[in-house]
C-alpha cells in the first residue's frame, strides 16, 4: 500500500461479531479519480491459492463490496483465503476483529512506515508498538506488517522514526514467531541492512516486491519470500520480470494489495482478491510452468509462511 489514510473508528468492538457488522464498523473510501466499478470475475484457477496481502477496509468503488461479497467472489475463482493487512491502529484492530469472525481471513497488524513519523511526533509510537505486540498474540494474527521503510513519501527528517518503528515491528514478529511483511519503497539497501543487523524473522516477506534481479537473488539466498502483485503485469515492469525470472518458485507468493495495483488487463479499475488469477496466470506464463503447478506451489508457500487458515479458527 502507498500511504495510510485517515481511518474511521471501530465503533463498539467488544465481543464476537459477524463480518456484516465488521463491515459497518470500519471502512475507508478512496477513489482518487480512478474508475470505480469492479471488473468481471476472471476464469477460475485449477488449484486454490491465497491473496497474502489485501486491504478490504479501503473501498475504491461507488458501492463498496461487503466482506462476504469479496470473499465469495474470491472463492468462486479459486482464491480460498486472504491476509487482511493493517496499516495503522484502527485498521490493525479491525483486521484482528475480522479474522476472528471469518475463517477465510487471517490478519497482519502494523503501522505503515509513513505513519511512524506521525506517531513519533505525537509521542504515540511506543504505545502503538505496545498495543501491536498485544494484538500479535491473537491466534488469527499470522504476520506483523506492513512495516518497513518508505523513502518515497517520507523525507530525511522522518526516517529515524521509520527505522525505530521497523525494528520494533521486527522484534514483535520474532517474539511471537509469526511472519514479517515488509513495505520497501525506494529503500532496498536500508531494508536489507536493517534485517541483517537486527536479524530477520524466520519467515520474512517482501510485500509487493519492487526490487530488481539482484535483490531477488539476495532475498532468495537469505530464505526470504517475494510477494508479486499486479505490478508485475504492467508493461513497464521490466525489472520485476527480471526479478521473477531468477526467483525460485518455492520463494514466491502472490497478492493484490487491493484496492490498489490492479493487474492487467484490468489496470485502472478497483482491485480485489478475486482478481488474483490474472497475476497468477501471468506468473505461470512468464515462468513457462503449468498453471496448476504454479497454483499448488503458491498455495503451499503461503501456508508455510502463515499457517493454515482453519488453524485456531
Amino acid at each position: 500500500m502507498a500511504a495510510p489514510q485517515e481511518s474511521g473508528g471501530l465503533g463498539g468492538s467488544g465481543g464476537a461479531v459477524g463480518s456484516s457488522s465488521v463491515d459497518a464498523q470500519h471502512s475507508r473510501t478512496r477513489s482518487g479519480g480512478r474508475a470505480t466499478t469492479y471488473p468481471d470475475l476472471p476464469d477460475p484457477l485449477p488449484v486454490g491459492v491465497y491473496d497474502n496481502h489485501t486491504h478490504l477496509d479501503i473501498h475504491d468503488g461507488i458501492t463498496p463490496l461487503t466482506v462476504c461479497e469479496h470473499l465469495d467472489r474470491a472463492a468462486a475463482v479459486g482464491v480460498v483465503g486472504i491476509v487482511q493487512v493493517g496499516v495503522d491502529m484502527p485498521s490493525s484492530r479491525w483486521s484482528v476483529q475480522l479474522a476472528a469472525a471469518e475463517p477465510r481471513v487471517l490478519a497482519a497488524v502494523a503501522v505503515h512506515p509513513n505513519e511512524a513519523p506521525v506517531l513519533a511526533a505525537s509521542g504515540d509510537l511506543d504505545a502503538a508498538l505496545s498495543e501491536l505486540n498485544e494484538l500479535a498474540a491473537h491466534p488469527r494474527v499470522r504476520a506483523v506488517g506492513e512495516t518497513g521503510l518508505d523513502f518515497f513519501r517520507t523525507g530525511v527528517n522522518g526516517r529515524e522514526a521509520q527505522f525505530r518503528s521497523f525494528e520494533g515491528h521486527i522484534d514483535i514478529a520474532k517474539r511471537h514467531g509469526i511472519a514479517l511483511q515488509i513495505h520497501d519503497r525506494d529503500a532496498h539497501d536500508d531494508v536489507v541492512a536493517t534485517l541483517k543487523r537486527v536479524g530477520a524473522p524466520e519467515r520474512t516477506v517482501f510485500h509487493c516486491f519492487s526490487g530488481d534481479a539482484e535483490l531477488a537473488r539476495l532475498a532468495a539466498d537469505e530464505g526470504w519470500y517475494l510477494s508479486f502483485a499486479g505490478t508485475v503485469t504492467f508493461s513497464s515492469a521490466h525489472n520485476l520480470r527480471a526479478a521473477l525470472a531468477v526467483t525460485p518458485l518455492e520463494r514466491m507468493l502472490v497478492e493484490t494489495d487491493a484496492p490498489f495495483l490492479t493487474p492487467a488487463p484490468q489496470r485502472g479499475r478497483p482491485n480485489a482478491p478475486y482478481l488474483v488469477p490474472h497475476t497468477v496466470r501471468y506468473l505461470a506464463a512468464q515462468l513457462d510452468v503449468p498453471l496448476a503447478e504454479v497454483c499448488a506451489a503458491l498455495a503451499a508457500n503461503t501456508v508455510r509462511v502463515y499457517g493454515g487458515w482453519q488453524d485456531a479458527a
